[in-house]
């Protein structure tokens, strides 16, 4: 769609602000280069529970000089994964946590045990949440919600070191 056109009700929404209904709007009217760059956040997460790492991510976008464009997170585990979320109400954390626990109890019976009676409820609640984001870049932050926050949800009962990939693809 072309700058300002307006297609079945769908407008041309300033940049910044935005407003009522469906918008869209596009990137400065000078041309810059794509780039990209790859990159490692290691995470050390304390057992069970949801750890917070935009903040880092966004450190990481400034050091690359990211612009505009598209970050991909890739966490390189099978009892670790990624969500997008609230981050305001700590209880909504618990919740989330005791969900997936109802999802996979421990004391299912699982047959795979090689790493503890928490390493196949770990795998299905990763299968069940994703191990890979996408999440838009604009301005040089993540262009996340009012009240979201990237996690890094642990699945074990036990601390793990865990591992990121990102890249970044934009202006």
């Amino acid at each position: 769609m072309l700058r300002g056109q307006n297609l079945r009700g769908v407008g041309i929404m300033p940049r910044r602000g935005g407003g009522a209904g469906i918008g869209a709007w596009t990137l400065d009217e000078e041309a810059r280069e794509l780039k990209q760059h790859m990159g490692r956040l290691l995470v050390s997460t304390q057992g069970r529970s949801l750890l917070g790492i935009s903040a880092s991510i966004n450190q990481w976008l400034a050091t690359v000089d990211a612009c505009d464009g598209l970050l991909t997170l890739f966490l390189r585990h099978t009892s670790a994964s990624l969500t997008v979320q609230e981050n305001t109400d700590p209880d909504v954390q618990a919740d989330i946590l005791d969900a997936l626990d109802r999802l996979a109890p421990a004391d299912f019976g699982w047959r795979h045990s090689l790493e503890g009676p928490d390493d196949m409820p770990a795998h299905v609640k990763t299968a069940l949440t994703g191990v890979s984001l996408q999440v838009p870049v604009v301005d040089r932050q993540l262009d996340l919600g009012t009240w979201q926050e990237i996690y890094v949800i642990e699945h074990r009962a036990v601390g793990h070191q865990r591992s990121l990939t990102l890249h970044y693809h934009g202006t």
